[in-house]
């Protein structure tokens, strides 16, 4: 049993020598009041996301934790590995982003883990503490669980889409077909027999002509060659067939028409115009961004970016009130679209009833488009509204 468990480790060892952090590792951790959680009902497990590049025993990156996308904290990181042991030391350095709702306190995590890989598939598995940014104050400690990903539930880091771009192998150019080489005729020599050549030749008026040369070589014993030629040409005549030109026929009907009553017409009911409102016409606009799709229909879900202090939004869509004087929070307040090829451009204005708690006035919109999803956050002040437009693109 002992030898079983030597030989394990061994080849955790080799394994760990031969890997690469570099890439996205999803998981969750869980604290030491997971149970007291559980107990009351509320979510011990959060969400944990790494995106490291690794250079030679160190690495650095970015982590997220969170329990949604729409609410979490970002912070930039950096470790090193032991390749002989496969151990992991992580550290988050600073907090660069964070969405919280309620009174939440951020927190710097630091990792211990150790590296596995069993198959195809690799894994972080450790332990954590944590540390409050505000006063330093402990967070507390636990258990986090990691698995190595392709796909980020937030974004890929530039860094990692240039390791990705740099491993493409690169497209290889055809190389013009070489020549075959020439070879000489093989040079026989003269045994004395006689030699035949027939030449054919055609002329452009049809005329077949056929040639035969032949040569006699005689070898006297005086050492002298006596030659002969005699050359025949015989003209065959061939007629070529003549092709007569094709007479057009005359139509003898018309190709079938549609019928009237086959014919749909199609209604295209021009937009109607509207008024713009005061709001929109007395604050500049700000154009946010526009996003192109071929989604025949959007939903989108707008929410509070950051710390719910009671902002509260006006929505115009082409100029219609949609939603009015609604307060953000982690709830979202959703809107629908229709696009379509007559009706390809669509505008949302977002007016800032007040300013919340802390200003300015900022919110989150996420955009479920088909299969694609974006996010834009949208500051807006009393004076400043801001605007996103979406385009209809037929699919090519």
């Amino acid at each position: 049993m002992k030898r079983f468990i030597f030989f394990l480790l061994i080849g955790i060892g080799i394994s760990a020598s031969a890997q690469d952090l570099t890439g996205i590792w999803r998981g969750n951790f869980k604290g030491e009041q997971a149970r007291y959680l559980e107990a009351l009902g509320q979510e011990s497990r959060y969400k944990i996301e790494l995106q490291v590049d690794q250079s030679a025993k160190a690495f650095s990156g970015v982590t997220y934790s969170y329990l949604t996308t729409v609410f979490y904290g970002k912070a930039t990181c950096r470790g090193t590995v032991n390749p002989s042991t496969g151990k992991v030391f992580l550290e988050e350095l600073k907090i660069v982003e964070v969405r919280m709702s309620g009174r939440s306190d951020a927190c710097i995590m630091t990792y211990f883990l150790q590296y596995s890989k069993i198959g195809n598939e690799e894994f972080l598995e450790g332990s954590y503490s944590s540390m409050n940014t505000t006063d330093s104050t402990s967070c507390g400690r636990g258990r986090v669980f990691l698995r190595k990903v392709q796909t980020s539930d937030f974004y890929k880091e530039p860094f990692l889409l240039k390791k990705e771009a740099e491993k493409k192998p690169p497209i290889a150019k055809a190389e013009p077909a070489k020549p075959a080489p020439k070879t000489n005729p093989e040079t026989k020599p003269n045994t004395g027999t006689a030699k035949t050549t027939t030449t054919t030749t055609k002329t452009p008026t049809g005329t077949k002509t056929t040639t035969t040369t032949k040569t006699t070589t005689t070898a006297k014993s005086s050492g002298t060659t006596k030659s002969t030629t005699t050359t025949s040409s015989t003209t065959k005549k061939t007629e070529q067939p003549v092709v007569k030109p094709a007479i057009p026929q005359p139509l003898t009907s018309l190709p079938p028409q549609p019928k009237l009553d086959t014919i749909k017409k199609v209604d295209v009911k021009p937009r109607l115009t509207l008024p713009t409102p005061k709001v929109i016409s007395s604050r500049q606009n700000e154009l946010v961004q526009t996003i192109t799709t071929d989604a025949r229909k959007l939903i989108i879900s707008i929410y509070d970016n950051g710390t719910i202090d009671n902002d509260t939004i006006s929505v115009y869509h082409n100029k219609k009130l949609v939603l009015s004087k609604k307060r953000l929070t982690d709830k979202p307040l959703t809107i629908e679209i229709e696009l379509s090829e007559e009706d390809d451009l669509h505008e949302l204005v977002m007016v800032a009833e007040n300013l919340g708690e802390y200003p300015p006035n900022t919110s989150l919109m996420v955009v479920n488009a088909g299969k694609k999803y974006y996010e834009v956050r949208i500051t807006s002040t009393e004076q400043k509204n801001a605007v996103v437009v979406f385009k209809y693109e037929k699919p090519k």
